[in-house]
């Protein structure tokens, strides 16, 4: 029965029957990592329930999933006092201090003992209280003894539940993070926007939690460990595993990489693993806490003013390095902002070689006062982007202050420091390098897929005049190409074929491609689904659009003005005589998943070198095939799919049995 027609005693059933559903699925996407029903399934749900919302605003329960996008923005954080302390943990720096610690532990505590460790999350701590199984306060560390009331911004992360499995009263303990791969593509879009950037992932996690406008906070995709059992009503436990392994029973979120040792020496060996390992993980650790395992040892052992004499947490060494900076290297973006980059003495940094490390913005190069031939010491952001941390002063001598540029190195335009940003921009709309930037977008692989178009060559493309626009490149002639240097007539007809058959794209690959500022893919896509051709998102208001779940006030205005300019409306009649698609070709919002793949519902991991696929065009395949694609191997995981050179991937999915698939078996079972 549609929503529409549903009665309210019907409607109100409903409600519950979809709230309960939407708990699981989220539950299982989120906690578990092992999705039991396709993306487009739980969107269809959402839907509906958030149809009958809409016409039975009584029925909207403070736990519903249509809740978790952020309301008003907030005043201020309430002061809350904690019921117990929140302590800081002692820390150890080497075997040796573990070894002093293993034996102040054999003193306090009598008989037999053994070790529970945990990966040290390296994020903002909070406090999570649920009353009678309904999240009833989120509270942040503070200062131990008092901290602030952070609820509204706690209940937009998606992996905490709102409603416990089990209705029992409770205070758990854990860790808000960003993952790596959210906290680089936050940078890159902050960077990108004029903004100041974050300087790691735990600095973007504290100012997102700490955001006074929740819709900022639901955006940037914070997640949870949950590490301690505070207190529990009705559920006894006996020991730090049992804590958790009840957390988990009531759809907590805990990290599964722990374990339990019965000697100091296995702890080392446990540290030393992840110390090696820590990069591999889409999540930053900075070191392992080791806790006495026994509830009633952990008592009888007690605590100083300060910390737990229980527990103590192993510091995995820095990742840094120092090196020299030579020269400083300016390259112009898309939307015109201006960034520098360091140029270094080679160093070893996180096992490679590192010779440029990113400066981010001016007012970051200002406020470390860096300088030519100043001594560097460097990192690796997210274990990925090499920066610099800051500069050793004691080490300068007479280096002058740096000058910075006044004009744009690619076409001399007049650089800007706007009021509200920190980078240097452009703003000539006609830069060389910008044009140059938009057209490395408009071909990448999540944009148009424009295969053999590459850096180079689009280069050439523009500097011989061939290209001015995106749209130019459907103008392209054969014997044109072949003037560009090392074109032959095979890569000619490679390159034209590629941009023939862009043209059959489906909408949200153009509009991500255009290269809409704050529009990412995700953003282009519901664009597409929502408004199906480009006529009708170019005469859409910013109301509707803004009505799109998922779509904020800034992208909405950033959309409605761009689609406002003469030069862009010229644009698309270009591209719309050269035949390019203009409409959305993937499911329809009311469509419903008629129909299983062998591959729906499955968690799936990628390794390997790919023969028959980009690793983005399998990616695809696999989503569209009801896939559900990650990066790591865990007991969740359904297959494995192997290219050759698959190395630490192939090796854990042995280790846990999980099937392993090759190419030909995907375009197999795609095919049937």
């Amino acid at each position: 029965m549609a929503e529409s027609n549903l009665s309210f005693e019907q409607a109100k059933e409903r409600v519950q029957e979809l709230v309960a559903l939407l708990d699981q699925y989220s539950h299982e996407y989120y906690v578990l990592d092992s999705p039991t029903v396709p993306d487009e399934h739980y969107d269809e749900l959402y839907n509906e329930l958030k149809a009958i919302e809409e016409k039975y605003p009584q029925l909207i329960q403070n736990d519903s999933p249509t809740q978790r996008v952020g309301g008003a923005l907030l005043e201020g954080f309430e002061k809350v006092p904690h019921d117990s302390p929140m302590l800081s943990l002692d820390n150890a720096f080497s075997k040796d201090d573990l070894t002093k610690f293993d034996r102040r532990i054999s003193q306090l505590v009598d008989g037999n003992y053994t070790y529970h460790c945990e990966l040290k999350i390296d994020g903002l701590a909070v406090s999570l209280k649920y009353v009678e199984g309904k999240l009833n306060q989120a509270v942040t560390r503070g200062d131990g003894t008092v901290g602030e009331n952070v609820t509204a911004n706690v209940r937009t992360i998606k992996s905490v539940p709102l409603t416990l499995k089990e209705p029992l009263t409770l205070e758990a303990r854990g860790e808000i993070y960003m993952p790596k791969d959210s906290f680089l593509k936050l940078n890159e879009q902050r960077e990108e926007n004029g903004e100041a950037v974050f300087a790691n992932p735990r600095n973007a996690a504290a100012g997102t939690l700490r955001n006074l406008d929740p819709k900022i906070t639901a955006a940037r995709n914070l997640n949870v460990f949950l590490y301690a059992l505070a207190k529990v009503d009705k559920a006894p436990v006996d020991t730090q595993s049992d804590a958790l392994a009840l957390l988990d029973r009531v759809g907590l979120r805990t990290n599964p990489d722990r374990k339990v040792f019965e000697s100091i020496e296995e702890v080392w060996s446990y540290v030393e693993e992840y110390q090696n390992r820590r990069t591999q993980l889409p999540y930053e650790i900075d070191g392992i806490v080791i806790k006495v395992n026994e509830l009633a040892n952990q008592e009888t052992a007690g605590y100083t003013v300060k910390a737990p004499k229980w527990a103590i947490a192993y510091k995995f060494p820095a990742e840094e390095a120092r090196t020299v900076i030579r020269s400083i290297e300016w390259t112009v973006g898309r939307t015109g902002v201006v960034t520098p980059t360091a140029i270094m003495d080679p160093v070893q940094l996180a096992g490679t070689t590192v010779q440029r490390a990113t400066l981010h913005n001016v007012d970051l190069m200002k406020e470390k006062d860096i300088r030519l031939g100043d001594t560097a010491i460097v990192r690796k952001a997210g274990d990925i982007i090499p920066e610099v941390i800051r500069i050793d002063s004691d080490m300068r001598t007479d280096n002058k202050p740096y000058v910075f540029p006044e004009e744009c190195p690619a076409c001399s335009s007049e650089l800007m420091h706007l009021d509200e940003e920190v980078a240097l921009r452009c703003l000539n709309p006609k830069c060389s390098a910008q044009t140059k930037e938009r057209l490395k977008h408009f071909v990448s692989r999540n944009a148009m897929n424009i295969d053999g178009v590459g850096e180079r060559i689009v280069s050439e493309l523009y500097d011989q005049q061939l290209v001015q626009d995106v749209a130019d490149l459907y103008y392209l002639q054969k014997e044109s190409l072949l003037k560009l240097d090392k074109m032959a007539d095979k890569s000619a007809e490679n390159l034209l074929n590629a941009v023939e058959q862009s043209k059959s794209n489906s909408l949200e690959r153009l509009v991500f491609g255009l290269g809409i500022r704050h529009v990412g893919s995700k953003a282009a896509r519901l664009l597409a689904e929502e408004f199906e051709t480009m006529d009708r998102l170019k005469e859409s208001s910013e109301e509707e659009i803004i009505a799109i779940d998922g779509i904020g006030e800034k992208i909405a205005e950033s959309i409605y003005s761009f689609f406002r300019l003469e030069e862009v409306d010229e644009l698309l009649k270009k591209l719309e005589r050269a035949d390019v698609s203009m409409a959305y070709k993937g499911k329809k919002k009311e469509e419903q998943i008629d129909s299983e793949t062998f591959f729906s519902g499955k968690t799936v991991v990628i390794t390997g070198k790919l023969e028959q696929f980009t690793r983005n065009e399998l990616k695809e395949t696999l989503m569209n095939a009801g896939a559900k694609v990650t990066g790591s191997v865990s007991k969740n995981t359904d297959f494995l799919i192997a290219g050759s050179d698959a190395g630490s991937k192939l090796t854990k999915a042995e280790e846990l049995n999980i099937t392993v698939i090759d190419e030909a078996r995907v375009i197999e079972e795609i095919e049937s």
